[in-house]
């Protein structure tokens, strides 16, 4: 007779193997922190993988990534095509920093050719740390589930305290719509506060997204930001 689901997930679990594993994840955080721990002031730009050049959101992004250099942000993204491609593609071709945290997944995705510093990365969870970690804000593109999932994480470090008060700022009025009716909807029913609507910004410029970031951030930061170009 086979294994059942738990008989199986308990033959699989053995504690050499959890060792082994827990010794792979803690070589990852050691990586990004030696690779990451000096890059100054960063902005991290998330959104989806499938938009081409052509693409509306690919285009602002472009240009969000040249903004951020020229005022002398690093822009990190999670280093593959589409959305992360144009925000690192805007700040090496402005000649600012441009770095990617690229996940390793099997037919996909290689580290776009726009960066400067390409981190590679096994587990998402580990990468979405130094993605995190080393921004003092955060621009939230269009984009999936992984997208969201990273605005709802940065939401719910800034809400609690663990991280900031750093800018989240969520670029595409038309695509947030809808969240911001949703989460509306979870203050009608108190699994939010009110107050927790302001802890985004929304906007369709790009420009007043790079502005918004430097009014915001606190004054170490913006002490910090000098024109920054490449070695």
């Amino acid at each position: 007779m086979g294994m059942n689901g738990r008989d199986f997930l308990m033959h699989v679990r053995t504690i050499e193997n959890e060792i082994a594993r827990l010794k792979h994840i803690a070589s990852e955080f050691v990586m990004g922190f030696t690779e990451l721990y000096d890059l100054g002031p960063a902005v991290t730009v998330f959104g989806s993988a499938r938009f081409g050049e052509d693409n509306y959101y690919y285009k602002q992004a472009l240009e969000i990534g040249s903004e951020l250099a020229k005022a002398g942000f690093a822009v990190l993204t999670g280093g593959g095509p589409g959305i992360m491609e144009a925000a690192n593609r805007g700040a090496y071709e402005a000649g600012g920093v441009s770095v990617g945290c690229n996940i390793v997944l099997p037919n996909e995705q290689a580290a776009n050719p726009y960066v400067d510093k390409s981190i590679e990365f096994h587990y998402f969870f580990v990468r979405k740390v130094m993605l995190m970690k080393y921004s003092c804000a955060f621009i939230i593109m269009p984009g999936g589930f992984g997208t969201m999932d990273e605005f709802y994480e940065a939401a719910t470090l800034v809400q609690t305290h663990r991280m900031g008060p750093f800018p989240l700022i969520c670029f595409g009025s038309e695509y947030w719509s809808k969240t911001v009716d949703f989460i509306k909807y979870l203050a009608e029913i108190e699994t939010v506060d009110k107050e927790d609507l302001g802890l985004f910004h929304i906007t369709d410029s790009p420009k007043e997204a790079v502005q918004t970031i430097i009014r915001s951030v606190p004054e170490p930061v913006r002490e910090l930001l000098n024109p920054r170009t490449k070695d």
